[in-house]
């Protein structure tokens, strides 16, 4: 059966899957980035990762994939395969494209942005579908977001269209993984509430989930936790907003699980900062924490598309 393989490699975890033609997925994995060993180790890991599903495919569904689609965080070169930087996984100019190919028996290789590709999911079949300008904004170990025009996913003169969560929204404070103080991810990313949430509770395993319950228990020093990542992130957004006008906002990621206790409290605060702007749809994704993977398939039948009509 004709598949590609689909990889989203997080912060935290990465996801896999053997996509088949029609958008079915046809094989699930996942497993540990393990970025505290270093870029090197996660580097690879997914060379790994890869060579098993191509093995998998070709033990299972009679044939090798036909092709692959890599999504990865942090500052892309998606036309010369080069993951450029991610602070949240230290490594640099990482040839991915290249490495990946030569894992893969020299089968075409698209590498994208992950949270560009999850965007591309979510603009063609999840939450922005019929949206013609969307803004799609996950919320997990840190904070990126992903433009959509007419269809497409904007990556920028330079591969850094969208990463929002290097905004900052509150200067001096807390020190990022991109060298600033007060980015909007070390405020209001899942992570972020986590580390938060750990420390006001006294609890170094308490997390963004457990904030978020504590908040609908009506707990105080939890709903202080939650409106200030709230509010963080009603001040990026709203920046975000001035300056693409976008006709949906999709939020998704990790603290998008928390539903209702998160999307009242950000609506309202959204709406008290705009004065001119318009206000979007601010909807949850769609395709939860599989968008990116199945945007990494995506990508890899449209770079087979554009090779046969090449």
């Amino acid at each position: 059966m004709r598949h590609v393989i689909a990889l989203d490699v997080g912060g935290t975890g990465m996801k896999a899957a053997l996509v088949g033609a029609d958008g079915a997925l046809l094989y699930e994995a996942r497993r540990a980035t393990g970025r505290d060993r270093g870029a090197d180790a996660v580097v690879a890991s997914i060379l790994d990762f890869a060579g098993e599903l191509r093995a998998h495919g070709q033990a299972h569904l009679g044939r090798p994939a036909e092709a692959a689609g890599v999504a990865v965080p942090g500052i892309v070169d998606a036309e010369n395969g080069i993951a450029v930087y991610a602070a949240n996984l230290g490594w640099r100019d990482v040839p991915l494209r290249t490495l990946l190919a030569e894992r893969l028996g020299g089968v075409p290789v698209a590498l994208g942005h992950d949270v560009r590709a999850g965007g591309l999911a979510e603009g063609r079949i999840g939450a922005g579908r019929g949206a013609d300008r969307f803004l799609f904004v996950p919320l997990g170990t840190g904070i990126a977001g992903a433009i959509g025009i007419d269809g497409t996913v904007e990556a920028g003169a330079h591969g850094c269209a969208g990463e929002i969560g290097h905004v900052v929204v509150r200067p001096g404070g807390p020190e990022c993984g991109c060298g600033r103080r007060g980015c909007l991810e070390t405020l209001a990313s899942a992570s972020a509430v986590s580390r938060a949430w750990a420390d006001a509770a006294g609890d170094p395993d308490a997390d963004a989930a457990d904030c978020a319950k504590a908040v609908d228990s009506g707990d105080p020093a939890a709903r202080r936790v939650w409106q200030d990542a709230v509010d963080a992130l009603a001040d990026g957004l709203v920046t975000a907003l001035t300056l693409l006008d976008p006709r949906t906002l999709i939020i998704g990621g990790g603290l998008a699980e928390a539903g209702e206790t998160l999307f009242t409290p950000l609506r309202a605060a959204v709406e008290e900062r705009i004065t001119f702007q318009q206000l979007p749809d601010i909807v949850p994704a769609a395709l939860g924490d599989t968008a990116g993977c199945l945007g990494a398939g995506l990508l890899a039948w449209d770079l087979l598309a554009t090779e046969v009509t090449a």
